[in-house]
């Protein structure tokens, strides 16, 4: 009898998952067993699961087994966003106003209207922004340790834009970009798109802090040629670290000692009240910095920049020019006016209290379960227990009204940790301990 191809199998196997008679959560034979069963070699069986993964139907974990994803879409790097029921609250997007700030635009929009050359706002900038207003920023930055010239400032429409820039820029399809384990989204998005290859970096706890394993990084510079390193040291995004002063050199001396470039993401850099020296003023000839004001000021403004060290600058540049040459005039005069009065750092200091109330309303709620977070940060990484599988848990949160990110939206390599993180800046902070109660109950009731 002549075994199935496998495109047989796995056709098989998806229209088992999609009709349902293959529910979410339901384990898999394991490879060896499907090999036996359907009498096919065992690297056929290993393909038949790494295409119902591609397909997004499944989901390997090391030491547990493949499994059926839940098909509610609730997961994953671009979840629904559509709640079955009514919403209760966002957890998955940090999206932080202030009080007061919507009279605040309109005074600012009515003196930039009054002042001057309105006409002006309505002009083309130069690619990466004009003179006085990088001279802006570079001045904003030295509250951050980066003392740097405005030559070196590039001005961008947020700091995702910032990033893909500086990919563009210095990375060709095929490079190798060191990356945390788990990391931001968005540097997989721009990794998939340009055709990067990302290397994950194990996550280590050595006695000076959590943070990269920093001996992994420099092994895999050895045996592989890594172009980039993406690098989060203050604040991580999803883990809250804060690397010391000597993780830090470390990191900048494997930089040099292997020629490569460092992406350091400052994004929630702010809401560390006294934070180490940036890895740029470590190593500012081979660091760009990139970040933005979506978090400290609003995200609807898309105001970003790049920091970049002269001998890439021209590269970088272009294709900054290449893609949407920078921010638009209009936002850029009412950013630069906002840092020039102080009204930036006003904001700043807001949210670091305000991070650090919710923190402390997440940790009362939440006691006695594993989580992992900054003190003042908008962010919370939450451990779930083994049967609590993220796809099923996304699920029934989103029955609950409550919207997450789950963990395989970070992980960029094969290890999918059982875990959630939660953002905690956008409900109003009288909701978030009902929210999070929500959630913790909602948690509870999942069948073992």
């Amino acid at each position: 009898m002549r075994s199935p191809s496998y495109k047989a199998i796995v056709e098989e196997f998806a229209a088992d998952i999609r009709s349902g008679a293959l529910p979410g959560g339901t384990r898999l034979p394991p490879h060896r067993a499907l090999a036996r069963s359907r009498r096919i070699a065992l690297a056929t069986a290993t393909r038949v699961y790494a295409e119902l993964a591609a397909l997004g139907l499944v989901v390997g974990e090391p030491g547990r087994g493949t499994f059926v994803r839940a098909l509610s879409g609730y997961d994953g790097l671009d979840p629904s966003r559509a709640l079955p029921v009514p919403r209760v609250a966002d957890l998955s997007f940090n999206q932080p106003l202030a009080p007061g700030q919507g009279d605040l635009l309109r005074r600012s929009l009515r003196a930039l209207a009054a002042s001057g050359d309105a006409e002006a706002l309505l002009l083309q900038h130069p690619p990466g922004g004009r003179g006085q207003d990088r001279a802006i920023v570079a001045t904003y930055l030295l509250g951050r340790g980066i003392d740097t010239v405005p030559d070196t400032v590039l001005l961008t429409s947020g700091a995702q834009q910032a990033l893909d820039t500086v990919l563009r820029g210095l990375a060709r399809p095929g490079d190798v970009v060191a990356v945390d384990a788990l990391s931001y989204p968005g540097i997989k998005l721009l990794a998939a798109a340009h055709g990067l290859d990302l290397a994950p970096i194990p996550v280590a706890v050595p006695p000076t802090g959590p943070g990269p394993d920093l001996d992994a990084l420099d092994g895999l510079c050895r045996t592989r040629r890594v172009r980039l390193i993406y690098a989060i040291p203050t604040v991580h995004n999803p883990l809250g670290w804060v690397l010391d002063h000597e993780q830090r050199a470390r990191l900048a001396a494997i930089a040099r000692a292997h020629d490569c470039v460092i992406v350091e993401d400052g994004t929630y850099a702010f809401l560390e009240a006294a934070p180490p020296p940036p890895v740029q003023a470590l190593a500012p000839e081979r660091t760009c910095y990139v970040a933005g004001l979506s978090k400290n000021v609003a995200t609807g403004l898309r105001f970003g920049f790049a920091v970049v060290p002269p001998r890439y600058a021209g590269a970088i540049t272009r294709a900054l020019r290449a893609a949407a040459w920078g921010a638009p005039g209009l936002i850029t005069a009412l950013v630069t006016g906002w840092l020039a009065d102080g009204t930036v750092e006003r904001l700043e200091r807001a949210r670091r209290e305000d991070a650090a109330a919710r923190q402390e309303i997440a940790r009362d709620v939440l006691a006695g379960v594993r989580v992992t977070a900054h003190p003042a940060s908008y962010l919370v990484w939450l451990e779930l227990q083994p049967h609590q599988r993220p796809d099923r848990v996304a699920d029934a949160l989103a029955g609950a009204g409550i919207l997450v990110s789950t963990a395989d939206a970070f992980a960029t390599g094969a290890y999918r940790p059982h875990a959630l993180r939660l953002a905690l800046g956008t409900p109003p902070r009288d909701e978030l301990a009902p929210a999070l109660l929500r959630l913790r109950r909602t948690l509870d009731e999942i069948p073992m």
